[in-house]
């Protein structure tokens, strides 16, 4: 069964107003590191909205919803765990958000070189959601760079990105160029500050 005004099935279209639901209530004391501090939710929104426009499956565009949800939530009174997102939207999306998850128990610059490591063995729907989540990142870097980011911090987050996205692509063309420009507008911005 689809909505009638699309060719999206009517559960895909619940199950990603679900997902959007439940991130906001995981991330709804969290806010975003820039000058802004916008609220967390904004981020993964704006992740998911990348991916559906650009043709990501459904199951991608629901992970994308909640691939920050265990992560983010380590310090909560009820962390949101891999099995919960298991049990609450199945195998396919618990697996993509696993893929991209850190381990945060590992120092940040292991997490980050496993990051560039894995981007290439991840399946097609993580490595979409990869290169939407740099997007996204590479974006909040221009327009509201996290507090205490100099110059430096930020190219070097700039040249980190593309390295995960050189894994990550292949999977989608149009996502592909879209991240080509964003990283290319982000050390135009930089290059002029600098």
């Amino acid at each position: 069964m689809t909505t009638s005004d699309s060719l999206v099935p009517a559960n895909a279209l619940a199950d990603t107003l679900r997902a959007a639901v439940f991130a906001a209530r995981v991330h709804a004391g969290h806010r975003r590191k820039g000058s802004a501090a916008e609220p967390y939710v904004n981020h993964v929104l704006e992740v998911a909205e990348i991916l559906a426009t650009h043709g990501a499956p459904p199951a991608a565009v629901i992970a994308a919803l909640l691939h920050d949800t265990v992560e983010d939530s380590d310090q909560d009174p009820e962390p949101c765990t891999l099995q919960h997102l298991e049990a609450a939207f199945g195998p396919e999306v618990a697996g993509i958000v696993a893929e991209v998850s850190d381990d945060k128990s590992l120092p940040k610059e292991v997490r980050k070189g496993l990051q560039i490591r894995h981007a290439a063995k991840a399946s097609d729907a993580a490595k979409q959601l990869k290169l939407a989540d740099k997007i996204s990142n590479l974006r909040s870097i221009a327009a509201s760079p996290p507090k205490g980011w100099d110059h430096a911090r930020r190219l070097e987050y700039v040249g980190w990105a593309g390295r995960v996205a050189a894994g990550a692509k292949g999977a989608n063309p149009a996502l592909d160029a879209l991240f080509d420009a964003t990283y290319r507008e982000a050390v135009r911005r930089l290059a002029e500050e600098g």
